[in-house]
C-alpha cells in the first residue's frame, strides 16, 4: 500500500505518521490496510452539496466492511449560485487544491464527492492528474417543487418567471413566494443543468459504481449505493484501478454521445476537454459536433423538453437512455469495476416513454451541441440547437453590442434602445481572461420593451458561458474571447450578424480586412479584468480558452502520486 511509505517501519518519520493518527484508531489500522480519503465537497455555502456528509457516513460504513480505513478530506467547494464572481474562476483553483492533497497525503485511493456544477469536474480533474484509484459518488438532483399547481424545473423556471415580472404579467410578490417551491429538498437542480449532466457523464465515463447517478438526493437509496461505492474503492486499490486504466478516448466519446442524447449542458464541453487534458487523451472541440451532433434527444427534459430529474430516475434512469443508444456507444469502455459500461446496459428498461423517448421517435432526430466557426469565432463558438428556437437557428440581423455585463445591464431596458426582435445581443468580454472566469451571463435577458411585445428569444452571442439550466438561441463560447485578441472585440452595432447552424457559420458580413483593421472601443477594453495579485492574477495569465477546456496551461497532464521528500 502507498500509505505504507508513511506508517511502515520503526523510524521516527513513521512513529510521528502512526501517533498522529492514533485518535482512535486502533493498532492494525497500520498493518497494511488500504487508507481511503472522502474528498468531501460539502459546505451550507453550497447548498446543493450540503447533504453529502451524511453520504459520507454510508461511504465510511462501506469502506470499513471492506476492511478499509476512512479518512475525511473536506476540499475546496465551490458553490454556483454564492460565489462571485463566478464559480467558474477557481474550479481550476479547486482542481489543483484537491490534486495537491490527494498526492500529499497517506492515502491509497479516494471517493469523490461531489454535485454543484463545479465540484465533479473539479474532483475528476484533480483525481485524473494524481491518478490514485477513484470513483465518484454523484450527490443527486433536488425533488420537484410545485408553484400555482405547475411542477417547477430549478434554474430555467427562474429564467422563465424573471422575465414575466419584467414583461408585467407576473408580480414581484408572486414571484418570491415561488421561491420555497422551486428549492423543495437537498440535492442539485432538478433540470439537466451542468450539475445533473456531470453526474450522469462521471458514470457513463465509468467513474461511478453503475446505476448510482442521478438517484434523487433525499432517496434512501443513494445512501445504499454510497455504502457499496465505499466497499467498491478498497476492491480498486487492490486491483490497482486507477482512472488510467478506466478512462480512455472511447470513454470521452460515450459522454458527448449521451450529453446529446439526455440535452445535456453546453458546459460539458469545457469540463470534458479539461480533464481529458489531465489525462493526456486527445479530444478537440470538433468532436462534440462530429460524434455527438446527430445523436437523437431521447429525454424529454427541462430545459429542452418538459420533465424533471426525479420523472427520468422514475422512468428508468440513464441506463435506458443509453439502451436506445446503445450501438452508437463504444462497447470496449470501462467502468471502475472493472467491466465494460455496456455490460450494464443488458436488463435497463424504460418504463415511461413520454419521458425517455423511443430512438424511432425522438424529441430532436439530431440534438448534439453544434460548433461553429466564422471571423467571429476563428477557433469556434457552441450552441445547443435542443434548447433554441428552430426558426432562429438560420438567422440575420443588426448587432446590438454591449461592451460589459454592466453595459448590458444599464442600457438592456432603456426604453431609446434602438433593437427589435431581429436585432442579435451580442455581449463581450466575458471569457476566462475578460471577466475573469467566464460566467453564465450568455442568456442575456431580452429588452423589457420587446418582452411587452410578447418576444421570447432572440440571438444572443457571448463568449462567456450560460447555465446549464437556460434556454434559448445562444452562442457561447466564442473564441478567441475579446480579452484575447478574438473578433468579438471588433464588432460595432449594427454590423450584420450572420448565425447559420446547419452550415456550422458564424460571421458578421463585412470584409475581413475591414473587420480587422478596427480597434476594439476603449469601453470594451476598459471592461476587461486587471488583477493586481493573487488567484485572479495568476488564473488570466495562464488560462486556456474554451476550446481547450479553460485549464491553466501549466496544469495540462499529471504529475501522478509520488512524493520524494519526507517531512521531518
Amino acid at each position: 500500500m502507498r500509505s505504507a511509505e508513511w506508517y511502515g517501519g520503526n523510524d521516527r518519520n513513521s512513529y510521528i505518521h502512526r501517533a498522529w493518527m492514533r485518535r482512535g484508531l486502533p493498532a492494525d489500522a497500520f498493518d497494511g490496510r488500504p487508507h481511503i480519503a472522502i474528498a468531501n465537497t460539502a459546505s451550507n455555502l453550497t447548498p446543493c452539496n450540503a447533504h453529502l456528509n451524511e453520504v459520507a457516513e454510508s461511504v465510511k460504513s462501506g469502506i470499513y466492511q471492506a476492511g478499509g480505513i476512512a479518512l475525511n478530506l473536506p476540499v475546496v467547494s465551490l458553490g454556483e449560485t454564492q460565489v462571485r464572481p463566478t464559480a467558474m474562476l477557481w474550479r481550476n483553483m479547486a482542481a489543483m487544491a484537491i490534486e495537491e492533497m490527494l498526492r500529499a497525503n497517506p492515502i491509497d485511493g479516494v471517493v469523490l464527492l461531489g454535485g454543484c456544477d463545479k465540484t465533479i469536474p473539479s474532483l475528476l480533474m484533480a483525481a485524473s492528474s494524481v491518478d490514485l484509484p477513484a470513483v465518484v459518488v454523484p450527490g443527486g438532483p433536488m425533488l420537484t417543487g410545485t408553484f400555482r399547481g405547475v411542477p417547477l424545473g430549478c434554474g430555467t423556471d427562474v429564467w422563465k418567471l424573471s422575465e414575466e415580472v419584467r414583461a408585467g404579467t407576473l408580480s414581484a410578490a408572486e414571484f418570491t413566494r415561488s421561491e420555497s417551491s422551486m428549492i423543495r429538498s437537498r440535492g442539485h437542480c432538478n433540470t439537466m443543468g451542468t450539475a445533473s449532466t456531470m453526474g450522469l457523464l462521471a458514470e457513463v465515463l465509468g467513474m461511478t459504481l453503475p446505476g448510482i447517478a442521478g438517484t434523487p438526493a433525499p432517496d434512501s437509496r443513494l445512501l445504499e449505493m454510497s455504502h457499496e461505492t465505499g466497499v467498491l474503492i478498497v476492491e480498486m486499490v487492490q486491483k490497482e484501478r486507477r482512472p488510467s486504466t478506466v478512462l480512455s478516448r472511447g470513454s470521452f466519446l460515450n459522454a458527448i454521445v449521451a450529453l446529446a442524447a439526455l440535452g445535456g449542458s453546453t458546459n460539458a464541453v469545457v469540463h470534458l476537454l479539461a480533464i481529458a487534458g489531465r489525462l493526456g487523451i486527445e479530444l478537440t472541440q470538433d468532436d462534440f459536433d462530429a460524434v455527438g451532433s446527430e445523436v437523437p434527444l431521447l429525454v424529454d427534459l427541462l430545459p429542452a423538453g418538459r420533465f424533471l430529474m426525479d420523472d427520468l430516475y422514475r422512468a428508468g434512469g440513464l441506463h435506458a437512455v443509453l439502451t436506445e443508444i446503445r450501438d452508437l456507444l463504444d462497447p470496449a469502455a470501462l467502468t471502475v469495476t472493472g467491466r465494460p459500461l455496456a455490460d450494464y446496459l443488458q436488463s435497463a428498461l424504460v418504463y415511461d416513454r413520454e419521458v425517455i423517448r423511443a430512438r424511432e421517435e425522438p424529441l430532436l432526430p439530431a440534438a448534439g451541441i453544434a460548433v461553429l466557426y466564422g471571423n467571429l469565432a476563428p477557433d469556434g463558438a457552441v450552441i445547443k440547437p435542443a434548447a433554441a428556437s428552430p426558426e432562429l437557428l438560420r438567422h440575420r440581423g443588426p448587432a446590438v453590442v454591449f461592451d460589459s455585463v454592466e453595459d448590458l445591464h444599464a442600457r438592456l431596458d432603456d426604453p431609446d434602445l434602438e433593437v427589435t426582435a431581429d436585432s442579435v445581443l451580442v455581449l463581450r468580454g466575458c471569457g476566462p481572461k475578460g471577466y475573469p472566469g467566464m460566467p453564465e451571463v450568455a442568456n442575456m435577458p431580452l429588452p423589457a420593451k420587446l418582452l411587452e411585445l410578447g418576444v421570447r428569444d432572440m440571438v444572443r452571442i457571448c463568449d462567456g458561458r450560460m447555465s446549464g439550466t437556460a434556454y434559448g438561441t445562444v452562442v457561447l463560447h466564442v473564441a478567441p474571447e475579446a480579452a484575447a485578441g478574438g473578433p468579438l472585440a471588433l464588432v460595432r452595432t449594427g454590423d450584420i450578424i450572420v448565425l447559420d447552424v446547419p452550415a456550422r457559420r458564424l460571421y458578421v458580413d463585412i470584409p475581413d480586412a475591414e473587420l480587422l483593421a478596427r480597434a476594439p472601443s476603449a469601453a470594451t477594453v476598459e471592461a476587461f479584468a486587471a488583477p493586481k495579485r493573487g488567484w485572479e492574477k495568476l488564473y488570466v495569465n495562464t488560462v486556456g480558452q474554451a476550446n481547450t477546456g479553460a485549464d491553466l496551461d501549466f496544469l495540462l497532464g499529471s504529475s501522478g502520486d509520488r512524493v520524494s521528500r519526507e517531512s521531518h
